[in-house]
């Protein structure tokens, strides 16, 4: 059930905030699996609220617990509150994008996909986070999307149920514009009650129990996600949560340019390495190709960079499942707003929707070729 929040975030309240956008955003994420999940979440609400002003008051209880510890084969440091606060700008933007769970595109149809996932509506993701009387949302690269007052717990300095002084709330939700209505897709956090390590069954049940349904508004739709329903909330790129769209489900099936326009050929984003490689932002990478040495110093390109690219005639050559060559062509920088280069299941979606894509009959045929094994599984033969 796809729960909307027009009522619990109030219309009114709401305010864009674009040249926030460039001032605050989110830094690399210090939070490993290691890390109590109550305190990534406690560390996750307050670096949010922290962020959108210059002079944050301290918290010491979360000061306390938030003391992080980065992946092994990293030097160890620590991240509490009053260190997130003073983030800025690409710092601060990258710290966010790397909060949410993120799927990958559905290239191949996963096995009892009508038993083991489920699915929800796909659209422009956000997290939206209510503590110390504010509600604020966050995209996907990890820019404010709004600062407004709402009605989730904390979520406004108007309490109508008393909220203990730490509690917040945290959700992931999708943000459709028109009607500036928030569709809460999973949830994260409540009341100070993480969610990390509940399955994703539980998670839409505790979701469903919370929130009201307000009813049937216009929506815009734009895919699907199917959650496997054993899966954790866990950050990053995950292979049991997969997106999947068709020209009749989406406007979007095949990316857009700036202008709105669907490229002749297919464009890709990578991210630069030092000895030129050109990996995804899978871990680990899968590289798609390298600059010549010469090429990198006369263009003036530097580590790090994510770069532009067009898959030209000669596509892509798999071989046995694995990418053997692609026929790129360098386009130029990026967008300055993207947060990561692509991943490769999204290469391989656009490039399957270009050429050969992946339609909802297929989904059905699996589906009901896993039921009728079900049923076949359950029957007994008698011999008498």
């Amino acid at each position: 059930m796809l729960l909307v929040l027009s009522d619990i975030l109030s219309a009114e309240g709401v305010k864009k905030e674009e040249s926030r956008n460039q001032k605050y955003g989110a830094s690399r994420s210090f939070i490993t699996s290691r890390y109590p999940k109550h305190v990534k979440a406690r560390c996750l609400a307050s670096s949010v609220l922290s962020l959108q002003t210059p002079s944050p008051e301290p918290v010491s209880e979360v000061e306390e617990a938030a003391e992080c510890e980065i992946d092994e084969g990293q030097e160890r440091r620590k991240l509490d509150v009053s260190q997130a606060s003073k983030l800025k700008g690409p710092e601060a933007r990258n710290w966010f994008a790397k909060q949410f769970m993120l799927p990958e595109w559905m290239i191949d149809v996963p096995d009892r996909l009508n038993h083991d996932w489920k699915a929800r509506p796909a659209g422009k993701r956000c997290i939206v986070v209510s503590s110390k009387g504010t509600t604020v949302s966050r995209l996907r690269n990890g820019a404010v999307l709004h600062h407004f007052p709402s009605a989730l717990p904390s979520g406004s300095r108007k309490k109508t149920v008393p909220d203990p002084a730490q509690s917040f709330s945290v959700l992931d939700c999708i943000f459709h514009e028109q009607d500036q209505t928030y569709y809460v897709i999973d949830m994260v956090c409540w009341r100070g009650y993480s969610l990390y390590d509940c399955s994703a069954e539980f998670r839409f049940f505790w979701l469903n129990s919370k929130l009201a349904e307000t009813g049937a508004l216009p929506y815009v739709k734009d895919g699907l996600i199917f959650y496997n329903k054993h899966v954790l909330y866990q950050t990053g790129d995950t292979p049991l949560v997969l997106v999947w769209k068709d020209e009749n489900s989406s406007q979007y099936v095949i990316d857009t340019d700036n202008k709105g326009h669907m490229p002749i050929q297919q464009q890709v984003v990578f991210e630069l390495q030092e000895d030129g490689k050109l990996p995804t932002s899978d871990d680990p990478p899968v590289v798609f190709g390298c600059l010549d040495g010469d090429f990198i110093q006369k263009s003036g390109l530097l580590s790090a960079s994510l770069l532009r690219f067009s898959i030209r005639d000669g596509g892509l050559t798999i071989v046995d499942g694995k990418l053997e060559k692609a026929d790129l062509e360098y386009l130029g920088k990026s967008n300055r707003a993207r947060a990561f280069a692509d991943s490769y299941s999204k290469v391989m979606f656009q490039f399957m929707s270009r050429n050969s894509p992946l339609k909802v009959n297929d989904l059905l045929v699996s589906m009901n070729s896993s039921s009728e094994e079900d049923s076949g599984a359950h029957e007994v033969q008698m011999i008498g």
